[in-house]
C-alpha cells in the first residue's frame, strides 16, 4: 500500500510540475479539470446517481471548464463570484454539519448532485485563476491546506481530547484543528521570509495578507482559511458516511479517490481568491 501511495503521488506531482513549466495556462487547467471531472464522477456515485449519470456529471463539469477556457473568463472573474462561493460554503457547512449524515440523505438527489458539481467547478476555476496570479501564490494556497491537514493529524493523535464532529468524523478533535492553525502560522512566517529573500513570480498568499492587514489580520485570515479546510474535509466525510463508503473511489492507487485528496481544498480555494482581491499587493 505504501509503495502504491508513493508511486501514485510521484506520478501526479510529475504531471502537475510538467504543466506548470508551460508558459500558457491551458496545460495546467486541462490537467486539473480532468481531475475535478473525475471527482464529479465520484460525487455522483456517492450520491446515488448510477453509472451513466455519474459519467454525465463528470462530462458536464469537463465541458463547462472547456467552454470557460475559450472565454476571457478563464483569466479574470469578478470578486463577487469568489465571495458568493465562500458564503454558500459557510451556509452549507452550518446546515449539513449541524444536522449530520441523516439530513444529507433526505435532500433531493438533484440538489446533492448540483452542490457537488458546483463546488468542484468553482474550486477548479479558483485554482486556474490562482495559477494566473502566479505559481508562488498558488503553491502557498495549496500548501496551507496540506500543512493544516498534516499538523491536525499529528496534533490530534498527540493531544486530541475534545471531539470536533463525532457523528461525522470521530477521529477529528479541536486540539487537532488548533495544531493545524499553528502549523499554518509557522508556514506563513517561513514563506514570507522566502518571499523577502528570493524573487518569485508573485507574492505569496501570506505576503499579500500581511501587506494588506498586518500580522493580526493575516493571522485571523489564516484561522478562517484553516476552518474552511476542515469544513471541506468534514463535508466529504459526511457524504461518504451517508453513502456507507470508506473512499470516494479507487482511482488513485494507495490514496483512494480524487475527492479524498481534494476535499479540504474545495472551500479554501474560492475563499483564498476572495481574500486576494482585498489584499492586492
Amino acid at each position: 500500500m505504501l509503495k502504491q501511495r508513493i508511486i501514485t503521488a510521484l506520478l501526479l506531482v510529475g504531471l502537475i510540475l510538467g504543466t506548470l513549466t508551460a508558459s500558457q495556462l491551458w496545460p495546467f487547467a486541462v490537467l486539473t479539470l480532468a481531475l475535478m471531472s473525475a471527482a464529479a464522477w465520484e460525487w455522483g456515485r456517492l450520491n446515488q446517481s448510477g453509472t451513466a449519470l455519474s459519467w454525465l456529471l463528470g462530462g458536464m463539469l469537463g465541458l463547462g471548464g472547456v467552454l470557460v477556457l475559450q472565454s476571457p473568463f478563464a483569466n479574470q472573474a469578478p470578486s463577487a463570484l469568489w465571495w458568493s462561493a465562500s458564503a454558500l460554503w459557510a451556509l452549507l457547512a452550518f446546515v449539513a454539519l449541524r444536522s449530520g449524515p441523516a439530513l444529507w440523505t433526505t435532500l433531493p438527489r438533484g440538489t446533492r448532485w448540483l452542490i457537488g458539481v458546483a463546488a468542484l467547478f468553482f474550486a477548479w476555476l479558483a485554482l486556474a485563476h490562482a495559477r494566473v496570479l502566479g505559481i508562488n501564490f498558488m503553491l502557498s494556497m495549496l500548501c496551507l491546506v496540506w500543512m493544516a491537514d498534516v499538523c491536525a493529524y499529528f496534533g490530534g493523535r498527540a493531544w486530541g481530547r475534545r471531539k470536533l464532529a463525532p457523528s461525522i468524523s470521530p477521529g477529528k478533535s479541536w486540539e487537532g484543528v488548533w495544531a493545524g492553525v499553528c502549523g499554518v502560522w509557522l508556514l506563513a512566517v517561513l514563506w514570507m521570509a522566502l518571499d523577502g529573500h528570493f524573487s518569485f513570480d508573485s507574492a505569496s498568499l501570506y505576503t499579500r495578507l500581511w501587506q494588506a492587514w498586518g500580522w493580526l489580520g493575516m493571522a485571523l485570515a489564516l484561522v478562517v482559511l484553516c476552518g474552511f479546510s476542515v469544513i471541506g474535509d468534514l463535508m466529504e466525510s459526511l457524504v461518504k458516511r451517508a453513502a456507507g463508503a470508506k473512499d470516494s473511489s479507487r482511482l488513485l492507487p494507495g490514496h483512494g479517490g480524487v475527492l479524498d485528496r481534494v476535499d479540504a481544498l474545495l472551500p479554501v480555494m474560492p475563499l483564498a481568491l476572495a481574500l486576494a482581491t482585498l489584499a492586492k499587493p
